[in-house]
């Protein structure tokens, strides 16, 4: 199994290039889902379709999927709901803020992960794309696991609510056997861990970054790289998204296409090595299978949609007793053309007249910059507490 995750910026994109990647790997043959697990969906439109909360079949090998937590809660893990909500209600929460709180948080990425977990068990499909949020809830469902154990942790730790007495006296009180909820409960928790070792597969999972050559697009495009090769996911691609033809724009537009043409050089050079894939502006509202197909067929050419684009850690972030190590690869420089400067959560390389930013953690800003060595093609910065 292929599974592909599409983040970036609100609104650069995502659901169109998600969509059309698909459809073109459908159409190569493969058993495609694509699933969205943004909350605000937005890939039935871009489908022209209704969608359900369970897949369906819309063309030849390409099924699609809009997530309903409530719905997935209600199906796959009720036991486990009813216990959230027994408790909140028996500790005094009513009636429908009791119901709402019974969506732990992070539930809406957690339901979208056990569905992924699912299929991955019963090899239901040959390729998963997901159209996910945008970059900062893609980045709370790729740390779900953690945060959510911490977070019912902390919920049931045994300085606030025991828990096996909590559900001896709610069953008391109410006459609601809970044990079943948090078997439950404990099962969602293995099978999140389950689903993120597949997720950090290269082999298997790879994260795609849509962008638009607009400055503030880019800038959180590198943070999202950033994070995700922090916590060890494979991104293997860039898709810069709505690029606008240099001739047969007017006037109006001479400005934007001087500066896309700099943005889009600053992709290219940010980002490599990576494969940068690029889908020009159609010219109106992307939307229905054949507009759909246009895109998918120009941006893999000569590609396979599913194939792995790229497999490398361009940039590692080590822990040590100090701080922190940054590695970087520059290939073909020497030593004597790197210069480096610090400025909050970034990281600017200067070579000779090149100058490459890079967007460090944010708790990088409480870091100084205490040295950096070049370790062909290596790049070492010592950054201290």
């Amino acid at each position: 199994m292929r599974i592909i995750l599409f983040t970036g910026k609100g609104g650069v994109g995502k659901t169109t290039v998600a969509a059309s990647t698909a459809l073109k790997a459908a159409k190569e043959g493969k058993k495609t889902l694509i699933i969205s697990t943004d909350p605000a969906h937005s890939l039935s439109d871009a489908l022209d379709l209704e969608l359900s909360p369970e897949p369906t079949e819309i063309a030849p090998n390409l099924f699609a999927q809009e997530f309903d937590v409530y719905y997935s809660m209600q199906k796959y893990w009720n036991n486990m709901r009813n216990l959230m909500n027994t408790i909140f209600r028996w500790r005094g929460v009513k009636g429908v803020v009791a119901e709402e709180l019974s969506v732990l948080p992070g539930m809406e990425e957690a339901s979208a992960f056990l569905w992924l977990e699912k299929y991955y068990r019963e090899g239901t499909y040959d390729v998963i794309v997901i159209d996910s949020a945008p970059t900062g809830e893609t980045l709370t469902l790729l740390s779900l696991p953690q945060v959510a154990k911490s977070w019912m942790t902390k919920a049931f730790s045994r300085k606030n609510i025991a828990v096996k007495t909590v559900t001896k006296g709610v069953k008391f009180f109410t006459g609601v056997p809970l044990d079943k909820g948090l078997e439950e409960m404990d099962d969602l928790f293995n099978k999140l861990e389950q689903v993120q070792q597949v997720f950090l597969d290269p082999e298997i999972a790879s994260i795609r970054i849509v962008t638009n050559p607009e400055r503030m697009v880019i800038k959180e495009a590198r943070r999202a790289y950033t994070y995700l090769q922090l916590y060890g996911y494979n991104v293997d691609g860039v898709i810069i998204n709505r690029i606008l033809p240099e001739k047969s724009v007017g006037e109006a537009f001479k400005y934007y296409i001087e500066s896309q043409s700099k943005y889009i050089q600053e992709i290219e050079e940010s980002f490599k090595p990576l494969p940068i894939l690029k889908v020009k502006h159609q010219g109106q509202e992307v939307f229905g299978m054949k507009q759909l197909n246009k895109i998918g067929t120009s941006l893999y050419k000569g590609k396979k949609a599913s194939d792995v684009l790229y497999l490398d850690k361009p940039f590692e972030i080590i822990e040590n007793s100090k701080g922190y190590f940054f590695k970087t690869k520059l290939p073909f420089v020497v030593e004597e053309d790197i210069d480096l400067k610090k400025f909050g959560d970034e990281l600017v390389i200067d070579l000779g007249n090149r100058r490459k930013s890079l967007m460090l953690p944010r708790f990088a800003s409480f870091l100084k910059l205490e040295e950096f060595r070049f370790q062909a093609p290596w790049l070492v910065v010592s950054l201290v507490k």
